[in-house]
């Protein structure tokens, strides 16, 4: 799929990977619905593309919010490429999350993507080709202590992925899972940043995590997993599970160490 060929909806389109897609779709000719709750740095983009760039405010946890983004697709004459990148992240015990924190997750990360996706099918169907880009993560892979309720929303988004292109196999629709590793992004807490460093955990530019999920794009892939040496735990996990186990099992105390501090740090 050539990028300067897409009209693209893209969700969660203000934040570090979403405002890098929306920029670098932009520049390679792409036009773009960029979906996202605040307009924030996605200005000075829509300044710099008048013509390819169009904001549109939605909550994608309600009805209202979702059928706003569909509507607008419309009148944006269509849409080849949907790249749901909307999500959040909260670095915690699961004992640590309140059933609010809990909701929010899994309505932002499961359910707004599911109903959204299900709501563009048929504008998507409409297109000779068309594409599906659900951003996931390695922890989509891979349940990591201090992320169990983040790990279950991308495991659910993996499934999703795999089961929807099979769905759509005799369709113009194709489907990309992209998984990266950790990223540097706003959405990390100072603990959580601080836990990476104390792990020696890589973490990826946000701009080059764009860049890979769009040659993917381009290539139309089904999978795309980001980082060394995640790749191969990815692959250790689905075959030799005890291994990670034992693995990450040394690194609860650490783990303990950081999510407490958070948790102090959430509730100031």
């Amino acid at each position: 799929m050539r990028l300067s060929e897409c009209s693209a909806v893209l969700t969660g389109a203000s934040g570090g990977i979403g405002l890098e897609l929306a920029s670098q779709l932009c520049a390679a000719g792409a036009r773009v619905l960029a979906v996202s709750r605040h307009m924030g740095p996605l200005a000075g983009l829509m300044n710099r593309y008048p013509q390819q760039l169009r904001w549109q405010s939605a909550d994608l946890r309600s009805p209202a919010g979702r059928q706003a983004v569909i509507a607008a697709a419309r009148a944006h004459g269509g849409a080849n490429l949907l790249i749901n990148a909307a999500g959040v992240n909260r670095f915690a015990l699961f004992e640590q999350l309140d059933e609010a924190a809990l909701d929010d997750l899994i309505d932002l990360n499961i359910k707004a993507t599911l109903q959204l996706t299900c709501g563009l099918l048929p504008l998507l169907r409409e297109q000779p080709r068309a594409l599906v880009v659900n951003v996931g993560s390695i922890y989509g892979s891979i349940g990591y202590p201090g992320y169990a309720t983040y790990s279950a929303s991308k495991f659910a988004l993996r499934g999703f992925s795999e089961a929807l292109r099979r769905e759509l196999a005799d369709t113009s629709v194709n489907v990309l899972y992209a998984a990266p590793r950790a990223t540097r992004t706003s959405m990390n807490s100072s603990a959580a940043t601080a836990l990476n460093q104390a792990l020696k955990v890589g973490m990826d530019d946000p701009g080059d995590v764009a860049k890979a999920v769009l040659d993917a794009v381009q290539a139309e892939r089904s999978e795309l997993y980001l980082g060394w040496p995640e790749k191969l735990f990815v692959r250790l996990n689905g075959m030799l599970p005890g291994i990670v186990d034992r693995a990450l099992r040394k690194q609860l105390p650490l783990i303990r160490r950081y999510s407490d501090a958070n948790s102090k740090e959430s509730n100031k």
